[in-house]
């Protein structure tokens, strides 16, 4: 893509609400632009990386067994009341009515919308087990949207559902789904932790949260420095003595969990804070007996089916990447999700040698399957660099006035110093660079 006419309004002052990182940059990069409070649009460059996300998560899936369909939006209160959720689930429930007066709610949660397509077309243990996904827009009315997209009123979240004819059958489905879920979070180079987790107003029993580690994020756990126990503060056995492992505890015991044993091996914890990237349930009969979503066995007795729901907040794992992955100067995409693999500079479009040289590069690198951001703009050197370190590309190639000697400046973008490369040598080494793993 040429950068000339590229949509990428890259900022040099944010907005003083930006608190967190991840949300300075996604503005001052260009990839979001907010509409409403917790209401954004994702701009080109964004939308690529959420691209990019989205496919991981479909490969993953896919490969799991999960089959992808698309469910309504728009969801009928009936649905709801016949959970109970109608009531229960609260204020952040988006809820409308239409024309005629039916009550309608902005789809949360799909549990319901699901059950409900599964009730009416599944009927034999012939036809399970079953494990169904959907990638879609998710409305919650939060009482204070901050922090970009990691808490916003509107996001793309990644929701799958298992379909199972017996307890055995669930714990497979609910293993398979954990598995494909530490692998999408490794490629989108996160570090993460698995925490028990309560199941709050989705119901169940077994719940595990996936953390991003960041200081700024919301949710606390409590890791076993032993063992691989791991909950969140909700759901670890903390005892009476500790009120607050972020405040002063009551004896003034030390904040690091040095004399705090865990319940599991008796090792000592530790506290960590993250930001919750993806939650799994198992749900049980939860929603099939409420629904009426039943099976018939193979002796022909009618039984409800078992199910488990696996979410992924798509957009708020984009905001975590950033989180994870920043300097003093912008972002630093892991290669598996950056927008584009490689930005090629021309210093200055008015010398000829250059633009030959740059535009040769282009044809090469995007012939070789590369995706390539090509600086083409009529800008000063330092607004381009700059911009490049903002937009952090996993690999910056620089035509500049070593050009008409056929030589590139070539860095990576966790590197402070560049080499010279010949340009018959390029397309080698962006080959060993991106695909030999250097930047991941």
């Amino acid at each position: 893509m040429r950068q000339r006419h590229a949509l990428i309004p890259t900022l040099r002052e944010v907005p003083a609400d930006a608190q967190t990182a991840s949300h300075r940059l996604m503005l001052k990069a260009g990839l979001i632009r907010q509409l409403a409070a917790g209401v954004y649009s994702f701009l080109p460059l964004g939308y690529r990386v959420l691209r990019k996300v989205q496919d991981i998560v479909r490969e993953e899936m896919e490969r799991a067994g999960a089959q992808e369909l698309l469910l309504p939006a728009l969801h009928p209160a009936e649905l709801w009341r016949q959970t109970g959720r109608w009531d229960v689930y609260g204020p952040e429930l988006m809820r409308l009515e239409d024309r005629h007066g039916r009550a309608f709610a902005l789809g949360a949660t799909h549990e319901e919308a699901v059950t409900a397509l599964v009730r009416d077309e599944i009927h034999s243990y012939k036809k399970l087990p079953v494990t169904l996904f959907q990638i879609q827009t998710k409305f919650r009315d939060e009482r204070r949207p901050r922090f970009g997209m990691l808490r916003a009123r509107e996001f793309v979240m990644k929701d799958a559902y298992s379909f199972d004819t017996s307890p055995d059958g669930l714990d497979e489905s609910y293993r398979r789904m954990c598995g494909a879920y530490r692998t999408i979070f490794s490629r989108c180079g996160l570090r993460f932790r698995v925490a028990e987790a309560d199941s709050g107003a989705i119901g169940g029993t077994d719940s595990h949260e996936f953390i991003a580690l960041s200081d700024i994020g919301e949710d606390t756990i409590v890791a076993c420095k032993t063992c691989e126990y791991a909950a969140n503060i909700e759901k670890a056995a903390i005892p009476d003595a500790v009120s607050d492992p972020y405040g002063h505890p009551v004896d003034d015991m030390p904040l690091d969990g040095s004399n705090i044993r865990c319940p599991r091996c008796g090792g000592r914890v530790r506290f960590d804070k993250g930001i919750e990237v993806g939650h799994v349930f198992k749900l049980g009969t939860r929603y099939s007996h409420a629904m009426g979503a039943t099976f018939l066995n193979e002796s022909g007795k009618e039984q409800p089916i078992m199910m488990g729901c696996y979410g992924i907040g798509i957009s708020r794992l984009v905001a975590a990447i950033i989180e994870q992955h920043h300097d003093a100067n912008g972002i630093v995409w892991p290669a598996s999700v950056a927008p584009f693999h490689i930005h090629l500079i021309a210093v200055n479009v008015k010398d000829t040698a250059q633009m030959e040289l740059a535009e040769s590069i282009y044809s090469e690198l995007t012939r070789a399957g590369y995706e390539v951001l090509y600086d083409d703009r009529d800008e000063r050197a330092g607004v381009k660099f700059a911009d490049a370190d903002l937009l952090g590309m996993p690999l910056r190639i620089t035509i500049g006035k070593l050009a008409s000697e056929r030589l590139a400046e070539s860095k990576t973008r966790r590197d402070s110093a560049a080499e010279l490369v010949a340009a018959d040598r390029l397309l080698e080494y962006a080959n060993q660079t991106l695909r030999g793993g250097k930047t991941v």
